[in-house]
Parts: structure tokens; sequence; C-alpha cells
């Protein structure tokens, strides 16, 4: 628990200064400059149908000037593809490209006979995973910065000036990547690609995730990026250099943490070449995507996420306590493996020895009874810290009535949501143990349009 407030108060720490810095920056002369970096968006599509429309709209009006977007089409088994190629009047072209990565096999690839639409490629390619396919991405690329997203997502309209600005300030050290916060956009209103009206989840489930969120990003990996010690740059929303991300080997497909396992492979090829480098984070609100309603897809995607954890960990295992990789060896890692991947087994653990204390009549009551309610305390502790450094920044949600489903949310997670979690990270070891492979069908729903 001592760990959790020291990240909360470096986090906060650090929040405020990062306010201070940047309360007069002129995003606008960083959007006219000639020596703004040049990005190219990635965004790996898979069955994505009822989203796609509205999430290459909004790529495609970002407030950026030196971009293309490459959607990637994974072998989608749905109508991904005709309604891109309809509503974006696309064209089989013969793009000249020297692919450094190997993939799947390309079917085609596509621009748009609408000028408007000139930052717009799309490839076809056949079904190999999303590391597969944001690997497809880094062999067409153009430009020397790219931003790898989830196609579902819809990003704010300075995502990109915030995103691109560390590369632009980079001072000694070069910074191989960058990361910004990501939240739950379950009931928002979407309007031609972009977020006219934020509102709280109606499902509980999306609601606490929108706490989860709050947390992880604004104590979490605040406090990790002031420390320059950040294991995972989200793979909703991030920005590599290219040239460092195909020399480190590209997205690994031998895992379904493609995301946290190319960072920890980039920042340990940096420190094994003696490199100076940084990894920079970014507590803007950049990025907004749909959280699981059902526990179905929940669980999917959290068994995912601790698979891809275990995977990331074994494949990097000589980092652990190992003075070479500095504090990403002796701190990062093993925090890590305690909090990430150990933790729901030693929870699992102690409900069992407690159980068994119960049967055997060993339990002291009194004492179970005061330390539940320390722990139970706390937790909501923690998510109110979260809740109020939120309002006290970019208070995203003005209104009183989503301030107060919060705040509830945050007594009943505990209760609900934390042991769904915990069940999903067993689930995660159960299949990691069996040799389950892949993503699992990811069902959404769609965006809220007016």
């Amino acid at each position: 628990m001592s760990s959790y407030l020291m990240l909360a108060y470096i986090s906060t720490k650090e929040l405020r200064n990062y306010l201070k810095r940047n309360s007069f920056v002129d995003y606008d002369v960083l959007l006219s400059t000639e020596f703004a970096p040049k990005l190219s968006l990635i965004a790996p599509a898979y069955n994505e149908g009822l989203t796609i429309e509205e999430n290459v709209k909004s790529l495609l009006s970002l407030n950026y000037n030196n971009y293309q977007v490459i959607v990637v089409n994974d072998g989608s088994k749905d109508n991904s593809m005709e309604i891109l190629t309809k509503t974006y009047d696309l064209v089989l072209t013969n793009l000249d490209f020297h692919p450094q990565i190997e993939t799947k096999k390309i079917k085609g690839i596509y621009t748009s006979k609408n000028a408007a639409f000139k930052k717009l490629i799309v490839v076809d390619k056949e079904n190999g995973g999303k590391a597969d396919a944001l690997n497809v991405g880094l062999n067409i690329a153009q430009n020397p910065y790219v931003v790898c997203i989830d196609v579902d997502c819809i990003l704010d309209k300075d995502s990109l000036l915030k995103l691109a600005k560390p590369f632009l300030e980079a001072y000694g050290k070069r910074i191989i990547a960058t990361g910004g916060v990501v939240r739950i956009a379950n009931q928002c209103v979407i309007k031609n690609g972009r977020l006219v009206e934020v509102n709280i989840p109606d499902v509980m489930l999306p609601r606490i995730q929108v706490l989860e969120y709050l947390r992880a990003f604004l104590l979490g990996r605040m406090a990790w990026g002031k420390l320059d010690g950040l294991l995972l740059i989200s793979g909703a929303f991030g920005a590599f250099d290219k040239e460092i991300a195909i020399l480190s080997g590209g997205y690994s497909t031998k895992t379904v943490g493609e995301d946290m396992e190319l960072i920890v492979r980039m920042r340990r090829y940096m420190l094994d070449n003696k490199l100076p480098y940084s990894v920079s984070y970014i507590p803007d609100p950049l990025c907004w995507t749909e959280a699981p309603e059902d526990f179905k897809i929940f669980k999917k995607q959290r068994s995912r996420w601790m698979r891809g954890t275990i995977e990331t960990l074994s494949f990097h295992k000589k980092m652990f306590l190992n003075p070479k990789y500095k504090l990403l060896g002796m701190l990062s890692v093993p925090y890590w493996t305690l909090f990430e991947f150990l933790a729901p087994a030693i929870e699992f653990i102690g409900l069992v020895i407690t159980v068994v204390f119960i049967v055997l009549g060993l339990l002291n009551w009194h004492f179970f009874f005061l330390l539940l309610l320390f722990v139970y305390s706390f937790a909501v502790l923690f998510s109110v810290i979260a809740l109020y450094s939120e309002e006290k920044t970019y208070h995203k949600y003005p209104k009183q009535a989503d301030f107060l489903k919060l705040l509830m949310a945050a007594f009943i997670e505990p209760f609900y949501f934390h042991p769904l979690t915990v069940y999903a990270a067993l689930i995660g070891y159960k299949e990691k143990v069996m040799g389950t492979k892949g993503w699992g069908e990811m069902t959404r729903k769609g965006f809220t349009k007016k």
C-alpha cells in the first residue's frame, strides 16, 4: 500500500508541474512549423465494421499537417473492407516500399480517388493478428515516427500535436516512445469522428473501468514516466521512433501483449547498446476507447492482458534485478512482476487460506474484520484520490450527477469489480498453462451518434 501512495504522491506532484509548464504552450505554433515531426498513424482493424467509418474520419481530421493514416485490414470477416472502399473511394495502387519485417501476405494496397482523403492508405492482408498487422504498417510507413492506435479509438483533435511535442523537445537523449492517457468512451456522443459529449457509462462494469483508467494513468503511469521506468505504452495510442522499433525487431507475434513487449524490447536495445534515451508520458486525455460492457468480453480482455504480462516478463527475465538495466531492471520489472503478475495468485492463495482457517476454527474474526475494513477503506480512498485529481485537472466529467455516479462506483468496486479482475487473471494463468493462443473475439457495440 505504501508503494501505491508513493506513486500517487509522485504522480500528483508531476501532474501539477506538467500543467504549469504547458499552461502557456501555443500548439498552433507546432501546427504551423515545418519542423513538426512527420508521423505515420497505423491502425490495425479486424471486424471493426460497427465503428470503422467514424474512427477513420476521426483520424483524417486531426489538427496536424505532417501525417499519413495507414489502416491495416487484418483479414476481417465482416464488412469492414466494403465500408472503407465505399466511404473513401478506394482504388488499388502500386505503393513502393521495402519490407524489413516479415509478415503475412498483403492482398492489396489502396488509396483514395478523392483528394480530401489523400492522407489515407488502406492495406488488405491475410489474417495474422494485431502484431503482424502493426508490422505491416511499420514496413509501409513513410515517416520517421509511427503512431500505433486501435482503430476503435476516438482521438482528441490536438492529440498528435501533444504527442509529437516530446520528440521536438528532445535534447541529449533520444525519445524512443511517448504515450498519452486513454479514457472510456461508452455512452459518450460521437459526431463525424469527434467526441462532442462526455457521459458516464450507464452500465456499472464500464463505469468502474473509468475509475480504473483514472487510477492507472493519473496515479500510476504519471509516476513511472517521471522516474523514466515505464514498461508499457498503451496499445490503444502510442508513438514510437520507427528506426528503433524496426532495429528492435518490430512487434512480436509470439505474445498477445505486443504493446508492452515492444516497449521493453526497445528499452533493452538502447541499454544493451549504451545509447542515451527516454520514454515520455503525457497526462492529457488524448484517446477515447470502448470498454467491455459484459463480463464475457471483459474476461477475455483481462485474461489476455495477463497472458501478455507473463509472456513479456518471461521473454525478458534476464532483466529481473539486473543492475545492467538500471532502474528498469532493479525496480520496474520487479514491481510489475509482484504487483501485476503475482498479485492475483497471492490474493487467491490468501482467500483459500482464510477459508481453511474458518473451517478449522482458527480465524480471529475481530482481526479479520479490522483488516477487511482497512483494505476496503484504502481501495475506496485511492479511487477518490484519482477522482479528485481528475476534477482538479482536466475535469472531463463536469456534470454533478456523473461525479456522484463515479463516487458511488468507488464504494462498489472492491466487492464487485475487483473479484472479477482477479478471476479473469486466474483464467489468464490457466490459459497460459494450457497453451491458449490469440486474442479471441472482442465484440463491440459501436459508439453513440447524434
